[in-house]
């Protein structure tokens, strides 16, 4: 297929890109390179893509509405994963702004471009931050998600409503995947496992949230990107057993839905930096802190509606994963 990947420099994107490339997909990826975080590292993400004939870059922010209509007027693609967002709940409480930016006005111009140029399956990150002040576990599709606590989080919940209107108003086929807790190799250096990684390794504290009183259901990027492919080859179709008069969240009469991807297994924090300090050999020196806002203390995913629907169901253990967090994270900075 012929596939548009935003966000394409990072995490996520690029290991997407390069799971779908192997394939035989041909890939256009967008990515504005912005500096949250090291731009070398996207840089260096990239030019693991361009060693594939059917890769593309162009630098373009899809904040920029001419670029982005221009760019679906002159491409056609069958699929488009819409990646590239402001990132990370506790930013958000710092800049909102780059989150009104990227995550609604970005959206809006790419689910607006698929839309005209009619684009096959439109598929979009949304996340489990959405379920918010929610605290029944483990989180389900149908739960309400009327209390976001981050703007973060209410950025992905109005994408999730701006795809059902454009599902329901012009049948553009519509996936929202709510991602929990994404680590692995080429991670974002703001996520905890990074962060733990280089504080344990250069003798210094790291930061522990909650007092260390957590629980995560930490994803394998792996996992994620095998469940993203899956989804992208199975176009959003209408519910036949949707009903108006009980409406259910996760569906609806228009070609759309919503799909939790997370491990299932949830593990406590203080679970993860052991297993962190095994993998290293070396000893955490924690600082404690509270919770800090935006954070909710607990995620657990119910993916049975995932597993359903593509078969398959995300399964990588903590000590798998963490093991080869690690060896990538020592090869790429000599650590």
């Amino acid at each position: 297929m012929n596939i548009l990947i935003t966000g394409a420099a990072g995490f996520i994107g690029s290991t997407l890109a390069l799971r779908l490339l192997q394939r035989g997909d041909r890939v256009l990826g967008l990515d504005n390179l912005n500096d949250y975080y090291d731009v070398s590292l996207k840089q260096a993400r990239l030019a693991r893509l361009r060693a594939y004939p059917g890769f593309e870059f162009e630098k373009t922010d899809i904040a920029d509405r001419e670029r982005i209509a221009r760019l679906f007027t002159e491409r056609r693609f069958d699929a488009v994963m819409h990646l590239a967002a402001q990132a990370g709940v506790r930013y958000s409480i710092e800049d909102p702004g780059a989150y009104v930016d990227a995550n609604l006005v970005g959206f809006a111009n790419v689910i607006e471009g698929a839309r005209r140029s009619e684009v096959g399956h439109f598929v979009y990150a949304s996340s489990s931050s959405v379920y918010g002040a929610n605290a029944k576990l483990p989180f389900a599709e149908d739960d309400n998600i009327d209390h976001p606590v981050s703007l973060y989080a209410a950025t992905k919940k109005a994408n999730e409503l701006i795809a059902h209107s454009y599902a329901h108003l012009y049948r553009l086929p519509c996936t929202g995947l709510r991602f929990f807790t994404v680590y692995g190799p080429w991670g974002r250096p703001d996520m905890a496992l990074f962060k733990f990684t280089r504080g344990i390794l250069a003798g210094e504290a790291i930061p522990v949230f909650n007092r260390g009183d957590m629980v995560r259901d930490f994803t394998y990027v792996d996992d994620i990107v095998e469940g993203v492919a899956r989804v992208i080859d199975r176009p959003a179709q209408a519910d036949p057993a949707w009903l108006a008069f009980a409406p259910k969240p996760s569906s609806s009469s228009a070609p759309y839905r919503v799909y939790n991807i997370g491990n299932s297994q949830p593990v406590k924090l203080m679970r993860y930096i052991e297993v962190l300090e095994q993998c290293l050999g070396k000893k955490a020196k924690l600082e404690l802190l509270p919770l800090q806002a935006g954070d909710v203390p607990e995620t657990v995913a119910d993916v049975s509606r995932l597993e359903a629907a593509v078969g398959f169901k995300p399964a990588t253990s903590v000590e798998i994963g963490i093991a080869r967090f690690v060896e990538w994270y020592r090869s790429y900075y000599q650590a």
